[in-house]
């Protein structure tokens, strides 16, 4: 038997020459091992004999290419061809469409079975031609035969492929019936049946007492005439009346029975062992498909339940192969990325994730990968919402099938935990902070009450004196200043109180436009030289709430707008002050610039306490804060709405007072519309 080996490493050669010189021996076959380096060292037409194509994993298309090659340069009917591969089914697929006869795991097994049936093809082969089949009218011609059985080698796997070995067989041989079956059992499950010309259905029937059952028992089974009179029970035969029948048992590589493969006639069937040899050879073809079949249906069944199992954890899973294409993932995973599964399967983190965060997950897999060591990671990755998890993700190696490294990456989404640590922090900071402000301001208003008492005595004084008049005017200019200092320090102690706990001063009717322009007051000077101020007041009725706090939260928005102006013509940059209805419960009051704006990461934590942009010593963090719980106490709401470059604006939500409401109903059923 010569035997050629293209491509296979040394180690698995050494191997695999043990175990061919070993089946040879064992069953008296004698064989001859070339190991060529390359197609160029090989005939343009190949010996009879086997094929061995070793694939070293690499891209499919070469190893389709390699195959091929083989396939073109070699006879089906003499040879049997071989590749040595770990693929999945869909890639089997393709190398059994480019040629080849059989695809297994490596080293491979059951190598003496394959040698057998080879050496048997090949000692047909060389036998005169004869009658295939004689029956009491004609003969069909062994050539005719053999065409079948070659364009039965050459056939591309599928769905069809026993239809059309059974339609081809029947009309080549010229015989009634030709069927194929898988073994299920003691029953035959029909795989495809021509009859009288068409094709029919066959429920599966019992293999006791019909011939099947003694070709499965024999291998081969041949009965010239009188099969139905032996068989009383195989009513097929009496139904159809069938009267000779020839069978081979469809065998898989390890020898055991898998199927049957059977031809029926209404005359006799007379057979020779040539006729034997080729009936065994479509066997032999058929036998390879059917394993193929098994082997694909109980890899989707393993795939299956493979993919039930990593759906049933909670956490998102994905394995990962040494190129860092995901190969496998439970629906968790195709939740967080927002993709289905079909989508995913052979992708990287570079298709669906930010550059950043798929180089990050990269390296970290180069160092699992490097290591050999489980190791845990956290990192942020953004999700099919484009918002940023937090994810603590463990990663190990295990070894898949054909020995290649797998890397599997089990993830716990921890950005709730983390939020929740963060306002724990934040807690305690603010109850800190809280606890400063009111000693703080205790310490502030004292010395602030004599000094303010001070302040009115000086002025009371100053009235009595005799003072030049103009000297009186810069005294007065002089008091009033240092009385707006104090007022300002007063400010800044309810602030501090504001921030330490709850507003509980008085609330009401609050004219929301007499507010805005009070605030625009004193922010005139600071306003008049860096920009423009729009007003676009609607008719909106008063708001419930404390006006005092509302003109403070005007007066820090104010601020920050103008301070996010960036240095140009004051014709250039504009605050726009609005104000609407919304419904009938809500004014909406916004604060727009067209100054620098703010990224989205900001914009996020723009109203946490302690939080600034500002350089250190100018911000405290506190100034939206405080607006915030301002606006919160008033029952309201506070957004911000910004793009870098194009500016910021902060819409605020006000209940409408009751009283406007009892007014407006008033209103209604004096002067009904």
């Amino acid at each position: 038997m010569h035997i050629i080996m293209l491509g296979v490493p040394q180690s698995v050669r050494e191997e695999l020459e043990h175990r061919l010189r070993e089946a040879g021996a064992r069953h008296a076959v004698e064989c001859q091992l070339q190991h060529p380096r390359g197609l160029e060292e090989l005939p343009k037409t190949l010996p009879p004999g086997l094929l061995v194509l070793w694939d070293a994993g690499g891209p499919l298309e070469d190893t389709l290419s390699l195959c091929q090659r083989l396939h073109t340069g070699r006879d089906p009917s003499r040879s049997h061809l071989v590749v040595l591969t770990s693929r999945g089914p869909d890639e089997l697929d393709a190398l059994d469409r480019a040629g080849a006869d059989e695809c297994m795991t490596p080293p491979g097994e059951r190598w003496g079975t394959r040698l057998i049936a080879l050496e048997r093809r090949l000692r047909s082969m060389t036998m005169a031609p004869q009658a295939l089949l004689v029956d009491s009218s004609h003969s069909v011609r062994t050539q005719a035969t053999l065409q079948t059985l070659l364009e039965l080698t050459l056939a591309e796997p599928g769905p069809e492929f026993f239809q059309n070995l059974v339609k081809q067989l029947a009309q080549a041989l010229g015989v009634t019936c030709a069927l194929v079956g898988e073994l299920d059992g003691t029953t035959v499950r029909k795989l495809a049946c021509f009859n009288q010309g068409d094709f029919c259905e066959l429920p599966p029937y019992p293999l006791a007492g019909t011939p099947c059952q003694i070709t499965v028992d024999q291998t081969l089974c041949h009965y010239p005439d009188g099969v139905a009179a032996r068989f009383p029970e195989d009513t097929m035969l009496h139904e159809q009346g069938l009267r000779s029948y020839l069978g081979a048992a469809l065998r898989d590589s390890r020898g055991k029975p898998i199927g049957i493969l059977a031809i029926l006639n209404d005359k006799p069937l007379e057979a020779r062992q040539l006729d034997y040899a080729l009936i065994n050879a479509f066997a032999i073809r058929a036998s390879a498909e059917v394993e193929r079949l098994r082997a694909r249906n109980e890899m989707e069944r393993s795939r299956d339940m493979l993919q039930k199992t990593l759906d049933a954890v909670p956490e998102p899973l994905v394995v990962k192969n040494w190129a860092h294409r995901w190969v496998a993932m439970n629906n968790a995973f195709c939740r967080l990325v927002g993709h289905p599964l079909e989508e995913l399967l052979g992708k990287t983190d570079h298709d669906f994730l930010p550059p950043s965060e798929a180089d990050a997950s990269w390296q970290q897999d180069e160092q699992v990968f490097s290591t050999r060591q489980p190791q845990e990671f956290e990192s942020q990755i953004t999700d099919s919402s484009g918002h940023q998890r937090t994810l603590i993700t463990r990663k190990a190696i295990f070894t898949g099938l054909g020995g290649s490294p797998l890397l599997m990456a089990l993830s716990r989404d921890v950005t709730e935990h983390r939020r929740l640590e963060s306002q724990l922090r934040l807690a305690d900071r603010m109850a800190s902070a809280g606890t400063l402000a009111t000693s703080v301001a205790h310490e502030i208003n004292n010395p602030l009450t004599f000094v303010s008492a001070n302040l009115t005595f000086l002025e009371e004084q100053l009235t009595q004196l005799v003072v030049m008049p103009e000297a009186r005017a810069e005294l007065h200019e002089v008091l009033e200043e240092t009385r707006e200092g104090v007022g300002r320090i007063r400010e800044l102690v309810q602030d501090l109180k504001s921030f330490a706990r709850a507003d509980e001063e008085h609330r009401g009717p609050v004219d929301v436009h007499r507010v805005v322009d009070g605030a625009l007051r004193l922010m005139r000077s600071a306003m008049r030289h860096r920009t423009q101020v729009v007003r676009a007041f609607g008719e909106v009725p008063h708001i419930h709430g404390n006006e005092a706090r509302l003109g403070q939260v005007l007066v820090n928005l104010l601020v920050n707008a103008v301070q996010a102006l960036p240095a140009r013509h004051p014709d250039d940059n504009r605050i726009q002050v609005s104000t609407w209805r919304e419904g009938p419960h809500s004014v909406v009051l916004e604060v727009e610039d067209n100054g620098q704006g703010m990224s989205e990461e900001i914009q996020r934590r723009i109203f946490e306490p302690f939080f600034t942009t500002k350089p250190v010593g100018v911000g405290t963090g506190l100034g939206l804060a405080i607006c915030h719980n301002i606006v919160q106490s008033m029952g309201g709401q506070i957004e911000v709405r910004s793009e870098p470059g194009q500016g910021t604006a902060f819409r605020l939500r006000l209940p409408v007072d009751p009283s406007a409401h009892t007014l407006e109903s008033e209103h209604e059923a004096t002067f009904p519309q």
